[in-house]
């Protein structure tokens, strides 16, 4: 469900077969092992939890053998490689639960849920929008999302292809906003400023152009115009929402 940016690593890389046999569990399992109790699912959670924790980079092979206390050639009888290991993970991390209740009554709410809740996916898991997903391999995650969301806007009246493209254009709305945010958080990171004094060291000077003559407009403009109060988020997925509601009362009156 998650169209993803154009990152350092590609979903869909590893060995596509063997990657949808892990995710649907129809592969075989390993029959013996010098670690009881490993199983995919532990692999996976351990890889997220040092992805979240300290960036996809540092999600190795011989990193989850450490946090799992087993040799590294014992992932391999569960986990092929790096490449499946990803679109494990991915279909992981997008797993929802059985309560419909937060996409609302309607598909309008359904839309707004998915924007936001998906925001908050990326914040949780930042290193989601290091990843290419632009050719996701489909778990049960990924599909059972899509179902959710699908089943709920289909009222919309719009064509299958347009439904899709609803998610989609949610979703790449939501991508540009998360990654704002994770280049705001690794600059002040990277710098040592705060967004607020890195600001306050440019005050002086753009007070003096401001106060110039030469940009009348942008002097105009009101002191919280660029404040961190206003909801720029919110209020894009609103008027993104403002015109999927006009195109679907003009498929209501008959227009195209």
């Amino acid at each position: 469900m998650k169209s993803g940016s154009g990152g350092s690593e590609t979903s869909g890389s590893g060995d596509i077969v063997r990657t949808l046999h892990l995710l649907w569990d129809t592969g075989r399992r390993p029959s013996r092992g010098p670690k009881p109790g490993l199983t995919v699912d532990r692999i996976v959670e351990a890889a997220v939890r040092v992805a979240d924790a300290e960036g996809l980079e540092a999600v190795s092979m011989r990193r989850l053998s450490t946090e799992l206390g087993t040799g590294t050639m014992s992932l391999y009888r569960y986990v092929p490689g790096k490449g499946e290991l990803l679109d494990l993970m991915l279909d992981r991390v997008q797993r929802t639960g059985e309560d419909l209740s937060v996409f609302g009554d309607d598909w309008r709410s359904a839309l707004e849920a998915l924007g936001r809740e998906t925001l908050t996916l990326y914040r949780r898991h930042p290193w989601l929008l290091k990843v290419n997903q632009s050719r996701p391999v489909l778990g049960p995650s990924a599909i059972d999302g899509m179902e959710k969301v699908v089943s709920r806007i289909r009222p919309m009246g719009l064509r299958d292809a347009e439904l899709v493209s609803v998610v989609t254009l949610i979703d790449s709305y939501v991508v540009g906003a998360a990654r704002t945010q994770l280049y705001a958080r690794e600059a002040e990171h990277r710098t040592g400023l705060t967004d607020a004094e890195f600001w306050a060291a440019q005050a002086p000077l753009l007070g003096e152009i401001m106060a110039s003559g030469r940009y009348p407009v942008m002097a105009s403009l009101s002191e919280d115009a660029f404040g961190a109060d206003f909801d720029h988020f919110g209020f894009g997925l609103e008027r993104i929402l403002d015109g999927l509601e006009a195109l679907v009362d003009r498929r209501a009156r008959g227009g195209s």
